[in-house]
Parts: C-alpha cells; sequence; structure tokens
C-alpha cells in the first residue's frame, strides 16, 4: 500500500518523489541539505492571497465557494480534489496537535508500535518525563514473535514505562527503550474504526475509541463542499500520520472504503511539506504542492483514485512557517508540545467507511 516496488521506482510518480525527498551533501564541516528546485511547486497560500487581491488565478486552478471563511480551490485535471488553504485557525490547530499526541494514540486505539511492544499507555506523557520502557520480568528472555502468541491481541501489556531509576533497578536482563525514541519513532495512530494493516481492511471487531465529536463536525463542515445537498459526512476512522525529519509517506491510494464519492478530508499539522497527486497509475507525473499547518485537502470520486504521497517535509525554521504555533505553544506547560512539533508534521485523515 505504500512501499513502491520494484518497477515502481522507475515510474513518473517516483521520480518525482526522488526529485523532492531530504538528501544531504557531505562537507568537511557538516551534513548540508542538497538544494531542490521548488519551482514547480502549487502553492496554494500565494494563489489564494493573489486572488483575494486580484480575483487571477493560475491557469487550471478554479475557486468554489461556500459557508467557509476562505475560497475552495480545485484542479481542473484532478476532479473531486480540493485544496482548503489555511482552514483551520491557529487555535484549532494547537488543539489537534495536542489530541495527536496525548489522546490519540491511547490504547485501544492501535500505533506502529503495537506489534512490537503491544498497547502504550501515556507515551507522550512518558516521554515528556524521560521514561524508560520496560519489558515486565515474566516475559524477559522471549523474543517478539513469542510475546505477540502470549498477547493473543488481547491487549495484555508486557511492557511498562518506568523512571530512570526504576530501570536501573531492572538491570540489564531485561530490554528496554527510552519513551523519548519511541514517541519519535510514532508513525501512525488509528481512529475510530480500527484498519488492520496486513489484511489491508477494517476489523470491526477490534476495540476502539469513538472518534471525538469535536473532530467529527470539524470533517463533516470541511466535507460539505464535496457533497451534494442534504447529504452529511460521517467520519467512522480516521488514520494520524506523523513525520520527523527525513521521513516520507510513500505513493499509494486510499481505497479500502466502500463508497469513494465520500471524501477523504487531510488535516495538515506543523512543519511545512510538499504533497504529490498523480493519476490512476504511478506512470501520470504527479504535481506538487505545498502543503502548511491549518490546510485542509479533500479527495472524492475520481481523485480517490489517484496515487498520492509526502516526500518531503521542511524543519528548518526558515521554511517549516510554524511561527504562529510557536507562539500559541509559548508556555512552559506546552514546551514538550513545541519542542516536537517544531521538527515534525502530523497529519488526520478522517474516512467514512460505509
Amino acid at each position: 500500500m505504500y512501499g513502491p516496488t520494484e518497477d515502481a521506482e522507475r515510474t513518473a510518480f517516483r521520480k518525482a518523489e526522488k526529485k523532492y525527498k531530504l538528501y544531504y551533501d557531505n562537507t568537511r564541516k557538516k551534513k548540508q541539505p542538497r538544494p531542490v528546485d521548488l519551482s514547480d511547486v502549487i502553492d496554494f497560500k500565494s494563489i489564494s492571497e493573489a486572488y483575494h487581491r486580484n480575483a487571477e488565478l493560475p491557469s487550471g486552478i478554479f475557486p468554489i465557494h461556500c459557508d467557509l471563511h476562505t475560497p475552495i480551490f480545485c484542479l481542473q485535471s484532478h476532479p473531486g480534489f480540493y485544496f482548503i488553504p489555511g482552514a483551520l485557525p491557529v487555535e484549532e490547530q494547537c488543539r489537534w496537535i495536542k489530541e495527536s499526541l496525548t489522546s490519540f494514540p491511547q490504547p485501544p486505539n492501535r500505533t506502529n508500535h503495537n506489534a512490537i511492544y503491544g498497547p502504550l499507555q501515556d507515551l507522550f506523557a512518558a516521554a515528556k518525563d524521560n521514561k524508560v520502557l520496560i519489558q515486565e520480568e515474566q516475559y524477559c528472555g522471549t523474543n517478539n514473535s513469542e510475546v505477540e502468541i502470549i498477547e493473543n491481541d488481547i491487549n495484555v501489556p508486557t511492557w511498562n514505562f518506568f523512571d530512570q531509576s526504576g530501570a536501573l533497578s531492572k538491570g540489564v536482563t531485561c530490554k528496554s527503550v527510552l519513551a523519548s525514541v519511541l514517541l519519535r519513532k510514532l508513525r501512525w495512530s488509528t481512529l475510530g474504526l480500527q484498519f488492520d494493516w496486513s489484511k489491508r481492511s477494517y476489523n470491526i471487531s477490534l476495540p476502539h475509541n469513538k472518534i471525538p465529536d469535536a473532530l467529527c463536525l470539524l470533517a463533516e463542515r470541511m466535507a460539505a463542499p464535496t457533497l451534494p445537498l442534504g447529504e452529511v459526512f460521517q467520519a467512522e476512522a480516521a488514520i494520524v500520520n506523523y513525520f520527523g525529519l527525513g521521513d516520507t509517506l510513500g505513493g499509494h491510494l486510499d481505497d479500502m472504503e466502500k463508497d469513494w464519492s465520500k471524501p477523504i478530508v487531510s488535516m495538515s499539522l506543523g512543519c511545512k511539506g510538499i504533497f504529490l497527486i498523480g493519476g490512476k497509475s504511478r506512470e501520470v507525473p504527479p504535481l506538487a504542492m505545498f502543503v502548511r499547518s491549518g490546510d485542509v485537502i479533500l479527495m472524492a470520486g475520481q481523485a480517490r483514485e489517484c496515487f498520492h504521497g509526502v516526500p518531503r517535509i521542511f524543519t528548518d525554521k526558515e521554511n517549516a512557517e510554524i511561527s504562529s504555533l510557536e507562539l500559541l505553544f509559548s508556555d512552559e506547560e506546552d514546551s514538550a508540545l513545541l519542542e516536537y512539533i517544531k521538527t515534525s508534521r502530523i497529519n488526520i485523515n478522517i474516512r467514512q467507511v460505509f
């Protein structure tokens, strides 16, 4: 679903991914990011600003107007694709950044860590408090497959967080890993109906937390312009992706939902990134566009059949464009959130499954 195959390495989509991916040039002093040509990247923020000034738009881009406070921009080449620049006020961005780190990874929601460590309670708080994750003594010496058999996917914790002194008292016989390392290796969490990555389908039998009502209402409001009058988007599942420096999301399709006329509502938070949208095969050269914190992308209908991905995020101060977030996270109690988001991007993808 996400990784390129050997044949995909030679496609137009893969070439675009490599063009924008972060590479380093080694110098005698330190690694320097390799310069990249961004002249072909669509900038909807600049387009929106120009449109408000003189109502002019680049060829191939047209607006639609609705109840939202800003125009929605569409691509003639990609029916069903909608871009809403600055859709979320900065206060709302901060709210969902906090929820994405403190609430959304909480069991019974699943994350990429479940396969090795089982359900992890309060990962963000543990990282903030410099705790260590340690395998419980009764499981010391077992390998990961044995632990998985013991758990039998019923959320029996085999690992727990301890402070540094507790870790020392455990000695060196048990496996351990810093909570801060696990937080940086957090790649995804799932809300609502849980997606089974091994079977590429939704498993309605898995326990899960309901998507927060406020997030459901937000997704419903954002999705409204894509739906016929009277139809309402129902948020039933969400996948939250977490990106750090150098992380990418390879070209893929989101094709596991029953009704493709319903959009995927994709909310960007944190550092600026580049989003690619291509065609129905990887052979179609994709369009590249900047996605900033607060932007929302909607993909419905034919756009649901298009390969898309994220080859780059920008974490340097000049290009990350998160100064408004830094101001709102300036309180001491928010220092851990600020430290994380200064070098990270979060994306919340909300879907109607049935």
